[in-house]
């Protein structure tokens, strides 16, 4: 399946986390974009543009995709970067594509692999905390890097399938680990959405707020029921304790992200569907099925669920 010469990669739902890997990516193989429209006009006629600490300039290599019939017929792999609200929809309308080819995810949320195993054998979970934002059209800022990008296998494939996805990430200059124990990586990447990105949206505030005296009870109550859901769950979190983790986030994690806004901030302004049921929402929903309490969680997802349906306060 590997191409003799560079390699294809695909990315499905190409916003600004899909779009800046794309720019990267094209350094180290034929790299097929899907997007919207816009994107892909802009992208057509002028190239993509990228700033920040991922480069500057404009990257040429990369191919707008806005259908399936855009799809090459030899692709190695495929990342989906879509908004976890899209995985299903994306992996219907490029089935033909992702059929029998591995695929990574690169999304936020729980839930998002079991939904691409339905379509293809080999799965890889993937984790990245980095500060992706649309500047324009066929235009994405980088503005910092945290963490390495996280890459581990979910469910088929190898460990040779994994070496050959980090290999090329990795040759495109992006900072990239394997990850033993992918379902606990996935947990531990939601933890920081799910304890600050909801109250960010609906404070209509940048994530520095978490530290507020007034807002850090709610968070500490997010965090112990996400960490008593996730081992029930069976997931062995990075962090022994709530206690730890707490510290961690707030220690480093709201201090390194304290100035921006996450894009559940946006999606709310915007009016757009948030990814809120992939994270407290699921929380809560897996609480009930063990039996665990999550009101903190239930709570949050609830006003967001509210905003919502109800954009215009009513």
């Amino acid at each position: 399946m590997e191409s003799l010469q560079r390699p294809v990669v695909l990315i499905l739902g190409a916003g600004a986390v899909g779009l800046a890997l794309a720019g990267r990516l094209a350094a180290a193989g034929a790299v097929y974009a899907a997007c919207r429209p816009v994107h892909a006009g802009a992208i057509r006629e002028r190239g993509l543009t990228m700033e920040g600490v991922w480069g500057d300039g404009i990257v040429r290599g990369v191919i707008p995709v806005t259908g399936p019939a855009d799809v090459p017929s030899a692709v190695d792999f495929i990342i989906i970067t879509a908004k976890g609200t899209a995985t299903r929809a994306i992996c219907e309308e490029y089935a033909g594509a992702i059929r029998g080819r591995p695929t990574a995810s690169l999304q936020n949320g729980i839930g998002n692999e079991g939904i691409i195993a339905e379509y293809t054998d080999t799965v890889i979970g993937g984790t990245v905390t980095t500060n992706f934002s649309i500047a324009g059209p066929g235009h994405v800022r980088v503005l910092s890097e945290s963490a390495p990008m996280r890459f581990g296998l979910w469910s088929g494939g190898d460990d040779e399938v994994l070496e050959r996805l980090i290999g090329i990430v990795r040759s495109a200059g992006i900072p990239v680990e394997a990850e033993p124990d992918i379902r606990a990586g996935k947990w531990a990447k939601a933890l920081l959405n799910i304890a600050v990105n909801p109250i960010c949206a609906l404070l209509r505030a940048p994530v520095g707020v978490a530290a507020d005296e007034e807002i850090r009870g709610i968070v500490d109550g997010l965090v112990r029921e996400t960490f008593a859901v996730a081992g029930a769950e069976g997931v062995r979190l990075p962090w022994a304790t709530a206690d730890d983790y707490l510290d961690y986030l707030f220690g480093v994690q709201v201090p390194d992200f304290a100035a921006v806004y996450p894009s559940m901030y946006h999606d709310l302004r915007l009016g757009r569907r948030t990814e809120i049921d992939l994270l407290n929402g699921c929380v809560a929903r897996l609480g009930e099925r063990h039996g665990i309490p999550t009101p903190q969680n239930r709570c949050i997802a609830g006003l967001v669920r509210y905003i919502e349906a109800h954009p215009d306060g009513r």
